[in-house]
C-alpha cells in the first residue's frame, strides 16, 4: 500500500474536491471534516488502518446526516491513530500527522487529523471521537476548542467502536460559537443508537446553575503535577475568575493516575471485543488482497492494546481485573457526582504538558500519560471542554479543561463563552 499525503500536515486521508453546494440551512457555508472512523457515505473508511484499506462507507453516520441536512459541507476524512489507539497522531498506517501551529511537534491524538485540519485552516470545523481524551488533548496541543458532550448525548450510530462504554463523538473548532452551532444541530435522540438519551433526559436548554454565578472547583494537587507553565497559566486564570466575582472552591478530585489505570483496563478489554471482526476478509477487500491484509494486519500500537485486552480478560484472572476496574470506575463516577453537588464546574489542565516533539515518546507508558487529566471525565461520562489559554515559553498552546455534571452541557458552554470574552480582552 502506498499513500501520498494530501496536504502539508497529512491531516486528510480523503478530500472531496467538488465545489460546495449552495444551501439555505442553518450551517450553510460551513465546512466540516470528519475523522476517518466515522461513516460518510461513499467516502473511504479506513480507521487509519491497512486492514480497512479499500473499504467505502455505505451510509452516513447520524451526526453526519444531521450536519448535511443543516447545510454543512463535508470536506473529507481525516487522519487518526489507528482505530483511535494513540495520543500523538503518530500511529496511523498512513503516516504521522503534523501540528500546524508548532513545527516538529505532535498535534495530539487520536483525532490528530481533525485538529490539524482545523488549526491549519483547511476546514472550518471537524468531528472527532473521544474515548479517553482524543478530542480534548489534540485541541489543547493545537490551540483549539474541543468539546466532548456527556456519554449518550450525541448519537454514535456510524462511529466505529473502540471502547463502547467510553466512546463519544466530539467537536473541534477555532471558536466556541462554532462548536455551539454544531452542537445545537447534532444534539438529539437517535432511535438507531441504543445508548442515545431519550428526549426527556436532555436538559441542555435549562439553566443548570444554582443561583447567580457558577461555583468553580479546583484541585491544586492536579495542577502541581502539570508542566510549570501550564500550572501558572491556570492559577492566573483562576485569579481572573475570582477578580470577576466567581467563587472558586477547593475540591478533591480522583487521583489521575488511578483513573488512568482503570481506563486502560476497561478500554483495552472492550477494544479486544470490538476489533475481533476486523480479520482482513471483509469490508470491501479483493480476494488477491486478503493475504497481504493478513500479513500486514494491525499496526504495533493496536496489537499492543489488543494484547493488553487479552491479558485483562484471560480466563481465570480476567474477571478479577475487569471487575476491579469496573468498581474503580464506579467510585470515580460517584466521586465526581458528589463534587458537582457542591460546585457547578471543575477547572483543570487539559494535558500535563504542551505538545511534545514527533518521535519523542516512543515508550507507550510515556504517551499514555498524556491522557491522565482527560480520562476522569471519560470514565464518569460527564461533559468536558478544552479551551486555549495562552502559550508556554516556546509559543506552544496551553489548554484548560472545564468539566460539568452529567448532561449539563449548557453551563459548560456558557462558561466557555465567558472565557473567550476574558481572553479577547487580554
Amino acid at each position: 500500500m502506498t499513500f501520498q499525503p494530501l496536504d502539508r500536515y497529512n491531516a486528510f486521508l480523503h478530500r472531496d474536491e467538488r465545489e460546495p453546494v449552495e444551501s439555505s440551512g442553518r450551517l450553510s457555508g460551513l465546512t466540516v471534516a470528519v475523522k476517518d472512523n466515522i461513516h460518510v457515505k461513499d467516502m473511504p473508511l479506513t480507521c487509519g488502518s491497512r486492514i480497512l484499506d479499500g473499504y467505502t462507507a455505505p451510509f452516513d453516520a447520524t451526526i453526519v446526516a444531521r450536519l448535511r441536512s443543516a447545510g454543512a459541507w463535508i470536506t473529507g476524512k481525516t487522519n487518526l491513530d489507528e482505530f483511535g489507539f494513540g495520543s500523538s497522531g503518530e500511529h496511523s498506517a498512513f503516516g504521522a500527522t503534523k501540528n500546524p501551529v508548532c513545527d516538529g511537534m505532535v498535534p495530539g491524538g487520536s483525532s490528530s487529523g481533525s485538529a490539524a485540519a482545523v488549526a491549519g485552516g483547511l476546514t472550518d470545523t471537524a468531528l472527532g471521537s473521544d474515548t479517553g481524551g482524543s478530542v480534548r488533548q489534540p485541541a489543547a496541543f493545537c490551540g483549539l476548542v474541543g468539546f466532548c458532550p456527556s456519554w449518550g448525548r450525541l448519537s454514535r450510530y456510524g462511529l466505529t467502536a473502540f471502547a463502547s462504554s467510553l466512546d463519544r463523538i466530539g467537536l473541534l473548532a477555532r471558536d466556541l460559537e462554532t462548536v455551539r452551532r454544531l452542537f445545537d444541530i447534532v444534539d438529539g435522540p437517535d432511535p438507531l443508537d441504543a445508548t442515545s438519551l431519550a428526549a426527556h433526559e436532555r436538559n441542555y436548554k435549562s439553566d443548570g446553575t444554582r443561583s447567580g454565578r457558577p461555583v468553580i472547583g479546583f484541585s491544586e494537587s492536579w495542577n502541581r503535577t502539570a508542566q510549570p507553565e501550564i500550572g501558572e497559566a491556570l492559577r492566573c486564570f483562576l485569579d481572573g475568575l475570582r477578580s470577576a466575582g466567581y467563587p472558586v472552591r477547593a475540591v478533591s478530585l480522583p487521583d489521575p493516575d488511578d483513573a488512568l489505570a482503570v481506563y486502560h483496563v476497561i478500554a483495552a478489554s472492550e477494544a479486544m471485543s470490538n476489533l475481533q471482526r476486523f480479520d482482513g476478509l471483509r469490508y470491501g477487500r479483493r480476494a488477491d488482497d486478503i493475504v497481504t491484509a493478513r500479513s500486514e494486519g494491525f499496526g504495533r500500537e493496536v496489537k499492543r492494546r489488543l494484547l493488553m485486552g487479552a491479558w485483562c480478560t484471560s480466563e481465570g484472572l480476567g474477571d478479577d481485573r475487569y471487575r476491579t476496574a469496573a468498581i474503580g470506575r464506579h467510585a470515580i463516577s460517584r466521586r465526581m457526582d458528589s463534587i458537582f453537588a457542591d460546585v457547578d464546574l471543575v477547572v483543570t489542565p487539559t494535558t500535563p504538558t504542551t505538545a511534545f516533539p514527533l518521535g519523542e515518546r516512543a515508550r507507550p507508558t510515556q504517551m499514555y500519560r498524556s491522557d491522565r487529566f482527560t480520562v476522569t471525565a471519560s470514565l464518569a461520562g460527564i461533559p468536558a471542554l478544552s479551551m486555549p489559554w495562552g502559550t508556554d515559553r516556546d509559543g506552544k498552546p496551553v489548554g484548560i479543561q472545564l468539566m460539568a455534571g452529567r448532561f449539563n452541557e449548557k453551563i459548560l458552554l456558557d462558561m466557555g463563552a465567558v472565557l473567550e470574552q476574558v481572553r479577547a480582552k487580554g
